[in-house]
């Protein structure tokens, strides 16, 4: 065993018996390769990464590989997802240098971190050539060396704002971004015109907001044929429910098949939105088999969601999840339908056949020909009865999929996929009232709370084999927990959990705010420093933790009548305003709050003893661009001036006006 054996990470142990020499990521490691005066290999994965598992195969199982590593590099293993800071710096370097980037991510750095080379899965024998070639570089060319590194440096410290003469933002500003977006739209499968397909669920949620506040259909046409898509589609697990990370094709049908937390958290969301808006039992189908998945795969009894499953098993992609066209047909065999040769409609269905449409091993990939209602009407089938059974042979192939060998599992818990996920249900609870799904919410608020927080000081993250939190949480882990702190009020009315939004933000302007950009950074002073400090701007399929920051401090700003944390905000936003034009869809999160802005959000506050019911009369509409308040004896600054003219009474306020008071949320809805 080499060094990892002693960490939590799932991934790092992973690697611990590998022949290399393997760090975790701290001063041991740095110490050492100054001392030995040795460039430093910082490689970066993930436990579910298909090509991270093959590199590991090829070259770091290798023992003559592994000999030519440990003889001229010092060698670090970082897990991403528990130093997304390591990750965030040495991506956007390798970025610089090839233009693009992944994982296994592999960048070579002088013994004091700033990097050299990099790059990302190598076969043997390129990885074996590039190390001696960088040996033979490093001794004999030191100066190139350290002035290559200084250039490439300063290229990932650039952080580049012109706000000078940017004007207004308006709302035909707002018309012009998305008719741009609109040219890379696959307006045939849905998604962006491209392949590999990522889902980007807040590139959605923005669509989903415009769309219905300008009443533009063809947004809302392009954003119902996504979802669809993408829900009928391999990436979408047919038999067990959620989402695989990307599709490799056009048409959602064959995914990279790990299912990460954070994709299903922010789809779940979604779909909610999505069925508040229509009521289609299809989307709220979505939703549920989806939080069932998170539930059953995802989640400790005792609170706390985990973070992955592999895309493979017995060293497979995909194996858990394909079917042969025999083995679909046994596990259904001898099961009795409502509708006659229903396994052979079923087969059509899910587009199963002998030849198999995935691979040359006539293996298939589960996906949906075309939604029930369609599918029934073209075979003349009774559409009640054929869910009926569609549900029963789900149950079926999920229980006789459960005795394969599972993919493995990245049960680490992190602060900010958590919170993401409690947000998820609190969406799921505001689009249907099912109770249960804001009990999980709150029970895993609070599991956060007593674990991940630990005498004041917030975590990222927590592994059960410890019972220990660890590494100091960095500006997703406090945003994206503020942010659910929120969710989770406007579900309840609960003060204390604005009192913990506006307590973590309060903190995060401590650990955080650069002064000189009025940004935060992403990574704090709390932790080891890397060569630089980041900050996190860009909305990837996580939206950046500076975007969601804005919207927080917005929000906050409203509920606790406090102008500072508006100032912060739109000063972040204008700051961010030059840079929409380029590429709207990396701005999806910034983009909401300019909606907001632009738009205005209206606060909503409800005072009497039925304020929650009142608002969940709301929640039957989709309406963006709402901020609720409600309670009895709220000490909330927004809530302090409303009173009630008895029984429940709705106040609706934009900007610094409000409306005349009304008491039926029928009334008003006519004013919003």
């Amino acid at each position: 065993m080499n060094a990892l054996s002693t960490e939590t990470s799932p991934y790092l142990l992973q690697h611990q018996n590998n022949p290399v020499h393997w760090f975790a990521w701290g001063e041991e490691a740095w110490r050492k390769a100054r001392e030995e005066d040795k460039l430093v290999l910082v490689s970066i994965g993930y436990s579910a990464c298909h090509w991270c598992h093959v590199m590991e195969h090829e070259s770091f199982e290798d023992e003559a590989t592994a000999a030519i590593m440990n003889e001229h590099f010092i060698c670090i293993k970082v897990d991403r997802e528990e130093r997304p800071d390591v990750d965030q710096v040495y991506m956007e370097a390798v970025q610089i240098i090839h233009g693009s980037g992944g994982w296994p991510l592999n960048c070579f750095t002088l013994p004091d971190g700033r990097p050299v080379h990099g790059g990302t899965y190598f076969r043997n024998t390129e990885w074996k050539k590039l190390l001696l070639g960088l040996t033979e570089f490093y001794n004999s060319n030191k100066d190139k060396a350290l002035d290559y590194a200084a250039r490439l440096t300063h290229g990932v410290k650039q952080l580049k704002f012109d706000t000078a003469n940017a004007p207004a933002f308006t709302p035909e500003k707002m018309d012009s971004l998305v008719l741009h977006w609109q040219n890379y739209f696959d307006i045939i499968e849905g998604g962006q015109d491209r392949e590999p397909k990522f889902p980007l669920p807040n590139n959605y949620e923005f669509l989903l907001q415009f769309g219905v506040l300008k009443q533009n259909k063809f947004i809302l046409n392009f954003l119902h044929l996504t979802l669809h898509k993408m829900a009928r589609g391999g990436i979408y697990d047919q038999v067990g429910g959620g989402f695989s990370r990307y599709s490799v094709d056009r048409l959602w049908q064959v995914p990279h098949f790990e299912k990460m937390l954070y994709d299903n958290a922010q789809l779940i969301g979604l779909y909610s939105k999505a069925y508040q808006l229509t009521k289609s039992p299809f989307y709220l189908q979505t939703m549920q088999n989806s939080i069932a998945f998170v539930l059953r795969e995802l989640s400790h009894a005792e609170g706390g969601f985990y973070s992955a499953l592999d895309a493979d098993s017995e060293g497979e992609e995909g194996k858990f999840y394909t079917w042969s066209e025999e083995e679909f047909l046994a596990a259904l065999a001898g099961e009795e339908f409502h509708i006659d040769n229903f396994t052979e409609h079923l087969k059509l269905f899910y587009q199963v056949t002998s030849s198999g449409n995935w691979h040359e091993e006539e293996t298939n990939i589960l996906t949906r020909i075309s939604n029930t209602d369609d599918f029934c009407f073209e075979h003349a089938l009774d559409e009640a009865l054929f869910l009926s059974d569609l549900e029963k042979a789900n149950q079926i192939l999920l229980a006789k999929r459960s005795f394969r060998v599972r993919p493995g599992l990245d049960d680490k818990i992190l602060t900010s996929w958590n919170a993401l996920m409690i947000k998820a249900l609190a969406k799921a609870y505001t689009a249907t009232q099912y109770e249960n799904y804001l009990s999980e919410a709150e029970k895993n608020y609070a599991f956060l709370s007593q674990h991940l927080s630990v005498d004041g000081v917030l975590y990222h993250t927590f592994h059960y084999s410890t019972h220990k939190a660890k590494v100091s949480a960095f500006l997703d882990d406090y945003s994206s927990l503020a942010e659910a702190a929120i969710a989770l009020y406007q579900c309840t009315f609960n003060d204390s959990y604005l009192i913990d939004a506006q307590r973590l933000v309060e903190e995060a302007i401590k650990i955080f705010f650069d002064a000189e950009t009025g940004l935060f950074f992403y990574n704090s002073n709390l932790t080891e420093t890397l060569y630089v400090r980041k900050h996190e701007v860009y909305d990837n399929v996580i939206p950046s933790s500076n975007g969601v920051m804005a919207m927080n401090l917005y929000k906050l700003g409203k509920y606790f009548e406090k102008e500072e944390y508006l100032s912060i905000s739109l000063k972040m936003l204008h700051l961010m305003q030059p840079k929409f034009a380029g590429y709207p869809s990396g701005y999806s999160q910034w983009l909401q709050l300019q909606l907001a802005e632009t738009g205005g959000m209206k606060t909503v506050c409800i005072t009497g003893s039925g304020a929650l019911e009142t608002k969940q009369e709301f929640d039957q509409n989709y309406i963006p661009n709402l901020l609720f308040a409600g309670g009895e004896n709220s000490t909330i600054p927004l809530m302090a001036s409303k009173t009630s003219t008895g029984g429940n009474t709705i106040h609706i306020c934009l900007h610094d006006a409000c409306l005349p008071a009304v008491s039926k949320v029928s009334e008003a809805i006519k004013l919003l």
